[in-house]
């Protein structure tokens, strides 16, 4: 049943990035050139989004002491903004910037047949190998750099 309902809501989640043009590149670009074709529709689906998500997480949290699914609500701890917290946030957005998609779009989009997903989201499997390694051998971690 919890797979059923993670496929149904992933679908959902697909349908409303294919209809709503999120899944073409162009759209997201052209929210970026504000001196050339610029397109509202990206902040539209951005606002409409939240308007959803906010209260739905609102009545969740008093509703429910757990999730259906899992004992607990997992949520992030953490309240550091460190360089890899930074690091990672300027690496999606300059990549969201070049290319146009981020990866909840991506995957919609190879449905669509996007060959230009297809490129994105290799190179996004790359990019998850690399930090991976690299958070592995402590590149990126104050004791590395001590030494």
């Amino acid at each position: 049943m919890r797979y059923l309902i993670v496929y149904l809501i992933g679908a959902l989640f697909g349908t409303g990035i294919a209809f709503s043009g999120m899944a073409n590149p162009a759209k997201v670009l052209n929210f970026f050139d504000v001196m050339g074709p610029f397109d509202l529709s990206l902040l539209l689906v951005m606002v409409g989004a939240l308007s959803v998500a906010i209260p739905g997480y609102a009545l969740i949290f008093r509703k429910r002491n757990k999730p259906v699914f899992t004992g607990e609500f997992v949520l992030p701890k953490a309240k550091l903004v460190d360089a890899k917290l930074v690091g990672g946030s300027a690496t999606f957005g300059i990549g969201w910037g070049i290319a146009g998609f981020c990866p909840g779009a991506a995957i919609p989009a190879l449905g669509l047949g996007h060959s230009s997903a297809f490129i994105f989201v290799a190179a996004l499997l790359v990019g998850i190998a690399i930090a991976r390694f690299a958070t592995r051998v402590e590149f990126f971690t104050a004791s590395r750099q001590a030494s």
